[in-house]
């Protein structure tokens, strides 16, 4: 089986082939460029070097959030063109989930974060030693309430994400259980983890919230609504607190 994956919750641009559990290509890049200029050409030169017909590959799995609004929205929209294009189906994979399965193996509790601005992370815990098991739902969180979560549980932690960058310093500070933080080659999303979870899909060992769907019904999961619509919400409420919201990006 072939399962081609897409990843473009963040700064991340991936795009990664996975046939028959060996990862056939991968093309990520992690820079200031949007996916609308990076995702195609990539997918492009993947095709172009293995001579891949496309209509050969048995489902496109998604990064479907948390994440970028406009991140996630352009990697819907390639994965939904191309999967109605090719007759072919999506698969949903959840961001965080995705993440934390570059740590395969590793012992500890895994926790990937991503930066959602405001002392605010897209969060979820995972064990990865002998299979995945989901100990907390991806989710968004306030930092401080990670952290407190983690110290109650006194158990050894990775973490790993663009979130790592931006409160390391805080972790080191705060944390009182032992820490460690991923390497370069396992600390950002990439397209084959998504794509490895999608083939697990396909052979009916799906986990808790990998679905296929089809191409037309594909609809990211944000966890929240976007800040403009936060915004307007609580400029009309009785408190008009609009200066108060949690930032997205």
């Amino acid at each position: 089986m072939r399962v081609l994956g897409i990843e473009s919750s963040s700064l991340v641009a991936s795009v990664a082939l996975v046939t028959d559990d060996i990862l056939t290509a991968e093309y990520t890049v992690d820079f200031k460029k949007t996916h609308s200029q990076t995702l195609l050409p990539m997918l492009d030169e993947i095709v172009k070097m293995l001579e891949l017909e496309l209509d050969t590959i048995d489902a496109i799995a998604v990064a479907g959030g948390p994440g970028s609004f406009t991140g996630l929205r352009i990697g819907a929209a390639t994965a939904k063109g191309l999967g109605l294009a090719l007759k072919k189906p999506l698969i949903h994979v959840p961001t965080v989930d995705a993440m934390a399965y570059n740590m395969w193996g590793a012992s500890g509790l895994i926790c990937p974060i991503m930066d959602a601005r405001r002392s605010q992370v897209y969060t979820g815990l995972y064990r990865l030693e002998q299979g995945m098991e989901i100990l907390l739902e991806q989710c968004p969180m306030d930092m401080g309430e990670l952290i407190s979560l983690l110290n109650e549980r006194g158990e050894r932690v990775v973490f790993l994400g663009d979130g790592v960058p931006a409160y390391r310093q805080r972790i080191e500070e705060e944390l009182t259980v032992p820490c460690a933080f991923a390497p370069a080659q396992m600390n950002r999303q990439r397209a084959s983890c998504v794509a490895a979870l999608g083939l697990e899909a396909l052979k009916g060992c799906a986990h808790p919230g990998v679905r296929v769907v089809e191409s037309g019904e594909f609809v990211p999961d944000y966890l929240r609504k976007p800040q403009a619509e936060r915004r307007r919400e609580a400029e009309l409420s009785p408190e008009g607190a609009a200066g108060k919201l949690p930032g997205d990006y």
